[in-house]
């Protein structure tokens, strides 16, 4: 893509109403704007980053044999009422047109078990496993922290249908490697632990992944001998000690939560009377877990996670491009070097072709938008046949032959 045709541009000063270091350079470099409290709209740059973490995230799914399918944002009232959550549940978003009333989906429970009845009778249907990528609406009372806490979101939900509390188990143990994975590809498993957590009404505790960063809205005790993380909810259920090694040396910190594992149970099975034949011809419950990431929340986290005083310092797989070519000097060699790498692979390369901007406000504006690998054509360069190259994050740079460049590309 040529910087010159970008749709969005780069502010030069930090939008004023946002405190969060993922909404301020989020928003300078060009990747979302801000419609409202919670709303955010994805403009090109950031859309790139968002697809590069669904694509990362849908692998991983398919590798544990679930079958991608998306669901209706509208729920009718009935199957809200079924679970009970049309009354309980405080930030559902309801609506009334003429006579009938709607909710707008904050989670898919209310949808998928009912479909899935209509599937499913016995035993040799499972173990399945069906997830989504879909908006997410909920009346946050407190929306802030750019993405981190958003009233519009988008999120990946899987859900798991097993026969048996074993089969339920072997499965949630697949999830927990699929969120390593996922999390060490985008970049922030280094700083992420899995955490035990409240259960709720489904179990006695869930997983949920926190992610350490101060603008995190969640307080996690992490074990100093054994590296498990508690959430402070449940913290006081062992009397501040260490649940897998009685321990009580733990180390309090800030965090963010990107993912969360649940065993459902027999939970939103009952209402919807989702059950199935076993082999000796007895009627049961099917057995369901829920499997969470929210993407725009990840996309945010990975920011407060990678940056600098300079911008933004993108992982390379989730980088909106692999590639900036930033071409300096009007010279014609500058250009005939700077086109020649780029048509060698436009779809990773953001080429920087403005000729109305400065040397110095193109490399702020790349280090601001934290492109990871950055290519740059000087006349000095040019007249070497060479290209400087320059990672995001690292202090110096090096100078390589043009076909170097094109083996590195490749």
């Amino acid at each position: 893509m040529r910087q010159s045709k970008l749709f969005s541009k780069v502010l030069r000063e930090e939008p004023k109403d946002e405190k969060s270091i993922n909404a301020k350079l989020l928003v300078r470099a060009g990747f979302v704007d801000k419609l409202m409290a919670g709303v955010y709209s994805f403009l090109p740059l950031g859309n790139f980053v968002l697809k590069k973490i669904e694509n990362i995230i849908r692998e991983e799914m398919l590798k544990v044999d679930a079958f991608e399918v998306f669901l209706p944002t509208l729920h009718p009232k009935e199957n809200w009422q079924k679970t009970g959550r049309w009354e309980k549940m405080d930030d559902l978003y309801k609506l009334k047109v003429e006579d009938k009333e709607f909710a707008l989906g904050p989670t898919h429970e209310e949808v998928i078990s009912p479909l899935v009845k209509k599937f499913l009778s016995s035993y040799k249907d499972m173990p399945l496993n069906l997830f989504q990528f879909q908006n997410k609406f909920r009346n946050e009372k407190r929306a802030k922290s750019g993405l981190l806490r958003g009233r519009e979101f988008l999120m990946k939900d899987l859900y798991s249908f097993n026969s048996s509390e074993e089969e339920l188990e072997n499965y949630y143990e697949k999830i927990k490697q699929a969120y390593k994975n996922i999390f060490q590809r985008c970049g922030i498993w280094e700083k992420t632990y899995l955490t035990l957590a409240s259960g709720g009404s489904f179990s006695k505790f869930s997983h949920e992944y926190q992610t350490l960063t101060q603008a995190g809205e969640d307080i996690i005790y992490i074990c100093k001998k054994c590296n498990l993380a508690i959430n402070k909810e449940i913290i006081d259920i062992e009397e501040g000690k260490c649940f897998q090694c009685k321990n009580s040396n733990l180390k309090e910190e800030k965090a963010v939560e990107v993912g969360n594992i649940f065993k459902l149970n027999e939970k939103y099975s009952k209402p919807f009377d989702l059950s199935f034949t076993d082999k000796n011809g007895k009627k049961k419950f099917v057995l369901m877990g829920c499997y969470g990431i929210g993407l725009s929340r990840l996309m945010g986290t990975i920011v407060e996670v990678h940056h600098d005083n300079k911008g933004i310092i993108w992982p390379k797989e989730v980088s909106p491009f692999k590639f900036h070519l930033i071409e300096i000097g009007k010279s014609g060699k500058v250009k005939e070097i700077a086109n020649e790498i780029y048509q060698f692979d436009e779809e990773n390369i953001l080429y920087d072709d403005r000729e109305d901007k400065s040397a110095g406000e193109k490399f702020a504006e790349a280090d601001l938008i934290g492109i990871s690998l950055r290519i740059i054509v000087s006349d000095k360069t040019a007249e070497k046949e060479s290209v400087e190259i320059k990672e995001r994050g690292e202090e110096f740079s090096k100078v390589i032959k043009k076909d170097e460049i094109k083996k590195i590309i490749k």
